[in-house]
């Protein structure tokens, strides 16, 4: 079975998994694995892999309206090198840092390739989850698509700039600004698309969503090949840590977030479309 069917019969035996983060007692609580054959590219400096394994599962702490109170990271390599654990080290510290939370260590392990395993913890007394969505809605993005895909591109010719775009903020103070104005809410981890179909399956309704709303960041326009090229980054590629929400009052919740807020579209009763036409449920999936 593939990834999402495997997530799909375990979510049946653990109901406490939640969405992109198991509640616990006012406590959110996710885990997430990165290979450096899936998810580093050649030229990712281990300063950039400790900021971005850890910032991927604050992302999913900031998904559910939480503070972010700590994180610990497994780090496995074929050897350990020490100028590379000190640049991981550090980039675990700063991102958990600009979120107001505290690295606290991991594990070490050998490993045949860079693999990192990081867990994130947080705290919340009214969790976000992704099933409140309610026709009429507007359904809304935080910050830019495609920083990820234009990252991909940069590698191997420009690896300073593809590492800038490849390490993210992870959006934990904006997911408590939203909190009290989203109805459902996840991250975009997976890419747009996917979690237009997640959040509807989640919710049973559909959405309608316009190309012309989307905040398409600005190196995705500079890098992509022509307009069908630049909406596959920005719309199906995925892995940029931004938050997908649904709200029945967008223009309050753009104002109370401390980053930009892009309207995109609406909730329906079914279906999932872009421009009028159905958008396919594809996006990032771990392992390819």
């Amino acid at each position: 079975m593939d990834e999402r069917a495997a997530l799909a019969l375990l979510g049946r035996d653990l109901p406490a998994a939640g969405d992109d983060c198991a509640v616990v007692d006012g406590q959110v609580l996710t885990t997430d694995m990165l290979h450096e054959s899936t998810d580093f590219p050649a030229g990712t400096t281990r300063y950039t892999a400790g900021w971005r394994a850890v910032g991927a599962s604050l992302s999913d702490v900031a998904a559910m309206g939480a503070s972010a109170t700590a994180a610990v990271a497994v780090y496995a390599a074929p050897t350990f090198e020490e100028a590379e654990l000190r640049a991981f080290l550090r980039g675990a510290r700063e991102v958990c840092e600009r979120v107001d939370a505290a690295y606290v260590g991991g594990d070490l392990d050998d490993h045949a390739e860079f693999t990192v395993s990081t867990t994130a913890l947080g705290r919340t007394a009214d969790p976000v989850l992704r099933s409140g969505a309610e026709p009429g809605d507007a359904v809304c993005v935080t910050g830019t698509l495609g920083r990820s895909a234009a990252a991909l591109r940069l590698f191997g010719t420009d690896d300073h700039r593809a590492n800038e775009l490849f390490r993210f903020e992870p959006r934990v103070a904006a997911g408590q600004a939203l909190a009290p104005h989203a109805t459902a809410m996840m991250d975009s981890s997976d890419g747009l698309a996917r979690s237009l179909h997640q959040l509807a399956e989640a919710a049973d309704c559909g959405f309608s969503v316009q190309s012309a709303s989307l905040p398409v960041d600005p190196s995705v326009t500079e890098l992509a090949d022509d307009a069908a090229d630049e909406r596959e980054m920005a719309v199906h590629f995925g892995e940029d840590f931004e938050l997908v929400f649904t709200t029945p009052d967008p223009e309050a919740a753009a104002a109370d977030a401390p980053t930009p807020v892009a309207r995109i579209g609406a909730v329906t009763d079914s279906g999932v479309e872009l421009d009028g036409e159905p958008l396919p449920d594809r996006g990032y999936t771990h392992g390819e």
